[in-house]
């Protein structure tokens, strides 16, 4: 059953740092393009960041696009993202996703069709 696993997440300190990886069970990894989103308490899932299937592209929303980079490791199957400068408004569950976005679409969720549960990030100030 293919399935994506995320880690990483914790309670830091504002101006901090966290590695979220991603580790998905399918058949072929570069199948896919991935992404991140996340979800604060009461309000909708956000785009993050995505990566296209061979790492050649990658995508971030401007809250974030200064402070990450995303990686991913394809004969690992995982997907790394790598959060510098942490604020307390980076607090949100962080979901990682695959799909097959175009190079339009990558922020949209309806592209993307396997998920994972989550992990949490929480930055203290």
């Amino acid at each position: 059953q293919a399935q994506l696993v995320e880690s990483g997440g914790g309670l830091v300190q504002a101006g901090g740092s966290l590695r979220l990886s991603c580790v998905a069970s399918v058949r072929t990894f570069s199948d896919y393009a991935m992404g991140w989103f996340r979800q604060a308490p009461g309000r909708e899932r956000e785009f993050v960041a995505a990566v296209s299937r061979f790492g050649g592209n990658t995508y971030y929303a401007d809250s974030v696009k200064d402070r990450s980079t995303l990686s991913r490791d394809n004969a690992k199957k995982t997907v790394y993202l790598q959060m510098n400068g942490l604020k307390p408004e980076d607090t949100a569950v962080y979901y990682c996703a695959a799909g097959l976005p175009s190079t339009s679409s990558y922020y949209l969720e309806k592209k993307y069709h396997l998920w994972g549960q989550g992990t949490q990030v929480t930055v203290s100030s």
